[in-house]
């Protein structure tokens, strides 16, 4: 029972971290570039785990080093890259939904690739959760545009990378310490992430405005947060609770984005929380 309540902790908590990483991508957009709040994101992941490397590096068996860098291109820094290209045009709505496909393309990757044999509670409950999200967009009226299709299949491709990387560190690095992951997975995404930051002109012509400082300080609290630490939180609970309820973990995201709404005046009708209660069950089934 203790551990059952250790994973419905970490979920809410991954949920409330990525649930408000939406917030901090949208204000590092206000000035930066997509290119600039995603390397400054996966730089400053890889250089607040930069102390773990030489005792993640002598954990860590040699053999294992390339499937561990790429869990971190395929779970990180391709998906860091294309949801901040999305978001540059999408609406709320839509990215919320297609962001909800990671369950689904996590259950279809482990079935055709990597043979996970899957019962039909995890199916019934991650499509009932699915269902739920979607209801809840409408619920909200908010109106879906679908005029940036092309940006749409970013995010896509991003949940498709999500559903690979679970199933690669469940099969593959499942008696591999979460933080020995996320450090050298991070740490050796910090020369590409300069690297394409530099390029970005980054360096050489920053206007050094109070909106830069916030838009640049809120791209490396996104960082350090929704990526270094939700990232070990994210692999301590794969291993405890298995890829299909990690990955549900974004289906906590609209409590979150509901509370962020409440906070600030705006109201939230029974639909609505009918629709997260359809979401908690769909959570629930697939956990059982």
């Amino acid at each position: 029972m203790k551990q059952s309540w250790g994973n419905w902790f970490i979920f809410l908590a991954l949920s409330l971290v990525w649930g408000s990483s939406f917030i901090l991508m949208k204000e590092g957009l206000r000035v930066l570039d997509a290119y600039q709040v995603a390397s400054i994101r996966i730089l400053s992941a890889g250089l607040v785990l930069l102390p773990f490397l030489p005792q993640s590096l002598r954990a860590v068996p040699r053999n294992k080093l390339g499937t561990v860098l790429l869990s971190g291109l395929m779970g990180t820094f391709f998906p860091a890259y294309l949801f901040c290209l999305a978001e540059t045009k999408l609406d709320s709505a839509l990215a919320g939904i297609l962001n909800a496909l990671t369950p689904l393309f996590t259950l279809s990757m482990g079935a055709m690739f990597f043979h996970v044999q899957i019962g039909w509670r995890k199916w019934t409950g991650v499509v009932i959760g699915f269902v739920g999200m979607i209801l809840l967009m409408l619920a909200g009226r908010q109106t879906v545009d679908f005029s940036y299709l092309g940006f749409a299949s970013f995010i896509l491709l991003a949940t498709i990378f999500y559903g690979i990387n679970v199933n690669t560190v469940n099969r593959f690095l499942s008696d591999i310490g979460s933080l020995h992951i996320a450090t050298i997975a991070f740490t050796f995404l910090i020369l590409p992430a300069s690297a394409i930051l530099a390029a970005t002109g980054f360096f050489g012509s920053a206007p050094h405005t109070s909106a830069w400082y916030r838009a640049v300080g809120a791209s490396a609290i996104l960082g350090i947060l929704g990526t270094a630490l939700a990232s070990i939180l994210f692999y301590v609970l794969l291993k405890k609770a298995g890829p299909v309820f990690s990955s549900m973990v974004t289906y906590g995201i609209p409590f979150v984005a509901l509370g962020w709404g409440v906070l600030a005046g705006e109201t939230v009708n029974m639909l609505q929380l009918l629709c997260l209660l359809l979401i908690l069950a769909g959570v629930y089934i697939a956990k059982k």
